[in-house]
């Protein structure tokens, strides 16, 4: 694979983005990784970065608001032209306040913080990506959706409204891209051990019953997203486009 190969993810310090980085830096690809987290929690993630360095490949990190303009621009400046093959969207920033309670309720900034986190950014980012001719011919652009798109949790409001549109950007994208030859496409997880997961009031509870209802009896890993991911960098996958891929092990269907 050539050097000028990138994967740029977005929200990659930990769960399914870290697992995604890891599982392509097997593969020959180099990493470019954006998240916000703070120094003191840095040990582990710098950990896994020599790890992901130990095959070969470049990894180039930033610890930056992937939501500010001015981190776009710093991170597009480092990136050769030409080069992003993979723009992984794997934000997991928003609130989990109820529409209505006694203590605390969604407020508009809320929800407005959390729909451009975990949704709008995804296109911010691809735009940017375009107009600075970073792509490669065939890019695979991915975002990470949830069963909690049409379900209703807890606190869930504003990520499920997010989700809504996230899924509702990739339909667009699949068809307003491919004559740039980008595909684009959602992963949908079963539910998964993640620290953003387990933010989730009552995760316990979810964690309990996704397992019950998957016929493996058990949670979806972050793993078994990274190598949905991987299948879909495969040459063969070109023509998967608009579509919202269940990795779950059939978890969604009970």
């Amino acid at each position: 694979m050539s050097n000028l190969n990138y994967v740029l993810i977005l929200g990659g310090s930990s769960g399914l983005g870290l697992a995604t980085a890891q599982k392509l830096a097997t593969s020959g690809y180099n990493i470019c990784i954006v998240h916000r987290d703070r120094k003191s929690s840095l040990n582990v993630f710098d950990k896994q970065i020599d790890l992901m360095k130990t095959y070969g490949v470049e990894v180039i990190t930033f610890n930056m608001d992937a939501l500010k303009k001015e981190t776009i621009t710093t991170v597009l400046k480092k990136l050769p032209e030409d080069s992003v093959n993979i723009l992984i969207h794997s934000i997991a920033k928003g609130s989990l306040q109820p529409l209505v309670s006694e203590n605390s309720t969604l407020s508009k900034e809320d929800l407005d913080i959390t729909l451009h986190a975990m949704a709008t950014s995804w296109w911010q980012w691809t735009q940017a990506l375009i107009k600075e001719n970073k792509i490669v011919a065939q890019m695979r652009n991915i975002a990470f959706t949830s069963e909690g798109n049409t379900k209703v949790w807890n606190g869930y409001g504003a990520v499920s409204a997010a989700k809504a549109t996230l899924e509702a950007l990739m339909r667009q994208m699949a068809v307003e891209l491919a004559p740039l030859g980008i595909t684009t496409n959602c992963i949908q997880a079963g539910v998964t051990q993640t620290p953003s997961f387990n933010m989730i009031p009552e995760s316990d509870t979810l964690a309990k019953g996704a397992t019950q209802r998957n016929p493996f009896n058990r949670m979806t890993m972050p793993e078994d997203v990274a190598n949905a991911v991987w299948l879909l960098a495969q040459p063969e996958a070109k023509w998967i486009n608009g579509n919202v891929l269940k990795v779950d092990g059939g978890e969604s269907l009970k």
